[in-house]
Parts: structure tokens; sequence; C-alpha cells
């Protein structure tokens, strides 16, 4: 879906979000089978031994079908608690691993950054986006929200992969 030019899509607010729930929004409307399997998938305890419960705010309203990354992520500024955030779009629904866009809340614009300081930043940028696997959406999300692990060592991880989709270790 597009929108007609000079017209801005107005998504719904966010409401309810606990810190500690992993954010998956739906974009993709093509599949209820995939979905419902994601959905599932997100809402299994997690951890070695499945030790810990599943924390998600499940996002699934058609007025965010087709939105692309930049309008998620200008939708969920206001969140300073946010750091990442899970699209459900065409490529999951598709997809035999039924992997998640995980997107990073936390970038610098780079005309915002002084070269003399930041010139690594600005010459390689830390990736903004990686696939997950839904069983590795909790590990992610909470380890970057703590600080334990930043986005950049997951994004690195799933490039790793065969299929560049990290999944739960």
């Amino acid at each position: 879906m597009t929108m007609p030019e000079g017209l801005e899509r107005v998504l719904p607010e966010i409401v309810g979000r606990d810190m500690f729930d992993a954010l998956v929004i739906r974009t993709d409307f093509s599949d209820d089978g995939s979905w419902n399997a994601v959905v599932g998938e997100l809402r299994r305890p997690w951890g070695p031994d499945g030790e810990f419960p599943a924390r998600v705010q499940v996002v699934d309203a058609p007025a965010w079908s087709g939105t692309t990354a930049d309008e998620v992520l200008a939708a969920v500024d206001e969140d300073e608690y946010l750091s990442v955030v899970f699209l459900a779009d065409r490529h999951t629904m598709q997809s035999p691993t039924r992997a998640l866009l995980a997107l990073s809340t936390v970038w610098e614009d780079e005309g915002d950054l002084d070269p003399v300081y930041y010139q690594e930043l600005i010459e390689s940028p830390e990736p903004r986006e990686f696939r997950a696997a839904p069983a590795a959406v909790h590990s992610v999300h909470v380890n970057v929200t703590l600080g334990n692990m930043g986005f950049a060592e997951f994004a690195a991880a799933a490039s790793a992969e065969p299929d560049q989709v990290l999944r739960p270790v």
C-alpha cells in the first residue's frame, strides 16, 4: 500500500507496553497461518531450559499494513525505553524460518556527528537491522534493553549465519 504523494500515514499510538515486553508489529497481512505460527512461537517460554516467561506486545492492526521500517521507527520514536522493535513483514510470512526484521531504535544521524570525533562511526555506521527467528526475539530484546549486549553484536551473529537469520543459542 502506497500513500498518495503529499500525504503522511498516521499510525495508531502503541500504548501499555512494559519496557521488558518485546514489541512485534505485524506489517504484512497476506498469510494468517504464518502469522499465527509466529505469534505461537513468540508466546513460548524462552531461555536455555525455557525458564523465562515470554513477554511480548503484539501489534496486529491493519493500520500498520505495508508500513516501512522508517515509518515504524518514526512511530515508536517517543518510547525512550525501546531499543529494538521487530517487524513481521512480507519476508517473515514467506520465510520458512518466519524470520522477523529486528530494527534498532537507537541510531545517530550522521549529519549530527562531528567528523573530528566520530569519523570511524561516520565511515562505518552501526547496523540498523537484521533478521531473527521468533525464538530469538526475547533474548535480543532483553539483552539490548539491559545493555548486556549491543544490537551490533546480534547483527554480526545473524550475518555470520548462512541464511543471515539469528537463532537462539
